[in-house]
């Protein structure tokens, strides 16, 4: 059996206004639901950029012209040159103390340059955005009297994490709640992002490579995958893992939404009919798994608080009403005892400095970590560790909200018809997997994990006279592990019980370190 039966965690769409803890609340298993990776695609991609960070003599070696540290600010030039800069060169640490349990969270001195990937300027602009249809924008204003009614009942200000939470997973009219089509690759067709084993098979296929080795090395024949998405994930790792012999006994899919229930379980059965009795959706966590656990972008869909630096002291932002019933911004001042941990030791933090603490995400881990007996743990996000992520020159933080493959900055629009995401801090994920006594198996780019686990092996068994197959396929790969596209932003973490030593797609490029 892949996981014992006595359920360690009911998944349910109630929503909860208490703060997460050792295990998430119901937006943090919700947030399964939104697994998706980002595209660079195209000039409105579903990211804030693909972003880069560097050192400073690294960008003086290129002599590409950088932007000083905001993920999310708005480009202002296209940066073309970043795009070939050698994928070796993204594993450069940036130059800072050496790391202990007591300056980890708070070596934020080195510069960090972040290179802007060529999105469009218009794509930030509401006035841009296409305007949803009448059903839409009447679930939407139905949410939205939900949300004013919340807040006048908490006093007149909620915590943005909870805004965020009811945005996103309210039950029948959150983002991901409430059955509008979210994974496609252009905004004509009522999407608003495209997922990275979309872009490609070779995705799941080369993934496949390091599931098969940790199922070996395990000992274990069961996968549970978070936020299955559309099912092309699970199809493709089905089909890649039966090819390489793994002998998978099951396939477990966490994901509230009934909606993509639906579409993950057409979806297989079209893909790989052989294998789709392999497949069971769970209503409850398992107290324990032994298997390989994966997560492409379920840490990033998870509720964040918001906090602001005035006054030399923090605030903690949250949400009000002005005149008009509109949502605002309203801070408060945070108290000591409740502020995080993370944020006590900025001290380069200046005044009007605004960022994220994740303890939605970090109560996920726990809880992942906690119910893994004999496997690993895959998580695929984009992010930063602490020192880049609290970095004082990232003073605007990393919320950022898409809409029909645009990208902008106000969370209070259109409540439940656009994502709302932040940046993963995987310092703080570290942290608290090993509390759980998990092991790091490693941490790198995404395109050094794809490279080493042989993408672009995969990439050349594809005959390159089939051009139908070949472009479409040597496009997605640039995609995936260009430097300039979701490559050296997005990261692969691994964690793990049971297996010594690690995998091979870590073997080369691995950032431990830097965590």
């Amino acid at each position: 059996m892949c996981a014992s039966s006595a359920p360690a965690l009911a998944l349910t769409n109630t929503a909860h206004a208490g703060r997460p803890s050792a295990a998430p609340h119901a937006a943090t298993s919700a947030a399964a639901s939104a697994s998706r990776a980002r595209s660079a695609s195209s000039t409105t991609a579903r990211r804030p950029s693909a972003a880069t960070s560097a050192t400073s003599a690294s960008a003086a070696a290129s002599g590409v012209p950088g932007l000083r540290c905001n993920a999310t600010s708005q480009p202002r030039r296209a940066n073309p040159v970043a795009s070939a800069r050698p994928i070796d060169a993204a594993s450069a640490a940036l130059p800072r103390a050496p790391v202990t349990s007591a300056t980890r969270r708070v070596d934020v001195s080195a510069e960090t340059v972040i290179y802007n990937a060529g999105m469009n300027p218009k794509a930030h602009e509401p006035a841009s955005l296409p305007a949803p249809g009448p059903d839409a924008l009447a679930q939407s204003e139905t949410l939205a009297a939900q949300l004013r009614d919340e807040i006048a009942a908490a006093g007149g200000w909620l915590p943005f994490d909870r805004f965020m939470e009811r945005a996103l997973y309210a039950p029948g009219l959150g983002y991901y709640s409430g059955g509008a089509r979210k994974f496609g690759r252009r905004a004509d067709d009522g999407s608003d992002f495209v997922t990275a084993p979309e872009l490609s098979p070779l995705f799941a296929q080369t993934l496949a490579q390091p599931v098969a080795e940790a199922l070996a090395a395990s000992g274990t024949r069961c996968v549970m995958e978070f936020g299955a998405g559309t099912g092309k994930l699970a199809a493709g790792l089905l089909a890649a893992l039966d090819a390489l012999g793994a002998g998978l006994d099951e396939y477990l899919i966490v994901d509230l939404s009934g909606e993509l229930r639906e579409r993950q379980r057409d979806t297989i059965t079209a893909a790989a009919p052989a294998l789709a009795a392999k497949v069971r959706w769970l209503d409850a966590l398992p107290e324990r798994f032994d298997g390989v656990v994966v997560g492409n972008e379920v840490l990033d869909a998870m509720p964040v608080r918001l906090f602001a630096k005035a006054g030399g002291a923090w605030q903690e932002r949250g949400v009000a009403l002005d005149a008009r019933q509109a949502f605002v911004f309203e801070d408060r001042p945070a108290a000591p005892a409740v502020l995080p941990a993370v944020l006590a030791g900025l001290d380069e933090a200046g005044d009007g400095y605004v960022t994220e603490t994740h303890e939605a995400a970090l109560a996920f881990t726990r809880t992942v970590c906690t119910m893994l007996g004999r496997g690993a743990v895959l998580l695929v996000d984009y992010g930063f560790p602490a020192h880049e992520y609290y970095h004082p020159q990232r003073d605007r933080g990393t919320l950022m909200c898409h809409y029909r493959h645009h990208a902008h900055d106000d969370p209070f629009l259109y409540p439940g018809l656009q994502d709302i995401t932040a940046h993963v801090e995987f310092t703080g994920i570290y942290d608290a997997a090993v509390a759980t006594g998990a092991d790091l198996l490693g941490y790198t780019s995404q395109a050094r994990f794809l490279l080493n686990a042989g993408i672009t092996d995969a990439l050349a068994a594809i005959d390159p006279s089939d051009i139908r197959e070949f472009l479409p396929a040597a496009n997605a790969v640039q995609k995936l592990i260009s430097e300039a596209e979701m490559g050296e932003l997005f990261k692969v973490i691994a964690f793990s019980r049971g297996i010594d030593g690690t995998l091979d797609a870590f073997a080369r490029g691995d950032r431990s370190h830097a965590l």
